[in-house]
């Protein structure tokens, strides 16, 4: 990984580098930018892929309450340093709310985007006592009560989470706080949808137990420049990881219609 100084903050992120057109990806929440590793394998002979740790993530640090309207920023400005004027913007579950910020802040530096396993809406409140919960047991105590609660929100079935639960257990606990702040605090932009007009590739697990459908349907609907929903069987959360080969195919044939 390298490290980006940009926006008042210290960002890691790998380039594969070539010529190809730019894919960011920005990863889901208690991610990181490896979480699209079968991403990049797949794509980086076509096309550049950056992948990046977001705030209060991975190897990025986040010292202050931030927003995902700051996270888009991060994203630009590691685009900036990489001297990209504009990239297509894929992103899982937070990674997509990053992106479609990023899409209405900065319109002409989204070529497109791959929203994966997201929303433009807030959590569902009855959900939040249960988010909560997992927040201060896992502050008080660290990861381990509650890390398979989590693992069965973001990965679902078919994925191997024991490096997973070593990372996590590896993090400073104390420090997450702000980054689940900035989650379940966000704005919501349903309403603005409107507004994002860039080429828009949908992709959401049929078995996503924390986002559902009907918010993938909500974002192909709501979004002028969306093209499709590819619905992909029986993934949960994190379809790009469980179902690798169908993610791949979906985003290779969407880009190379741009």
């Amino acid at each position: 990984m390298s490290v980006a100084e940009v926006n008042g903050q210290r960002i890691e992120y790998h380039d594969s580098g070539g010529e190809g057109p730019v894919i960011l990806f920005s990863h889901g929440f208690l991610m990181d930018g490896s979480m699209f590793d079968a991403q990049v394998e797949s794509l980086r002979g076509e096309f550049r892929c950056v992948i990046w740790d977001e705030r209060g993530h991975g190897m990025t640090p986040a010292d202050s309450p931030f927003t995902f309207w700051d996270s888009a920023d991060d994203a630009l400005a590691l685009l900036s340093h990489l001297g990209i004027e504009a990239a297509v913007f894929a992103g899982m579950s937070q990674g997509g709310f990053v992106a479609l910020r990023a899409a209405l802040q900065a319109p002409a530096r989204v070529s497109a985007l791959v929203l994966i396993d997201t929303q433009s809406g807030l959590e569902d409140p009855e959900a939040l006592p249960l988010y909560t919960a997992l927040h201060d047991e896992w502050v008080a105590n660290g990861p381990a009560a509650v890390q398979e609660t989590v693992a069965s929100l973001i990965f679902g079935a078919g994925i191997d989470v024991t490096p997973w639960y070593a990372k996590w257990g590896a993090l400073d606990r104390s420090a997450f706080t702000i980054p689940f702040r900035a989650l379940v605090d966000r704005d919501e932009i349903t309403d603005r949808l409107g507004e994002i007009t860039q080429p828009t590739l949908v992709i959401h697990g049929s078995a996503d137990a924390a986002i559902p459908l009907w918010r993938a349907e909500q974002l192909r609907e709501n979004i002028p420049g969306a093209r499709d929903l590819v619905l992909v069987e029986g993934a949960g959360h994190a379809a790009n990881m469980s179902e690798p080969d169908v993610v791949n195919q979906a985003i290779r044939e969407f880009l190379l219609q741009l």
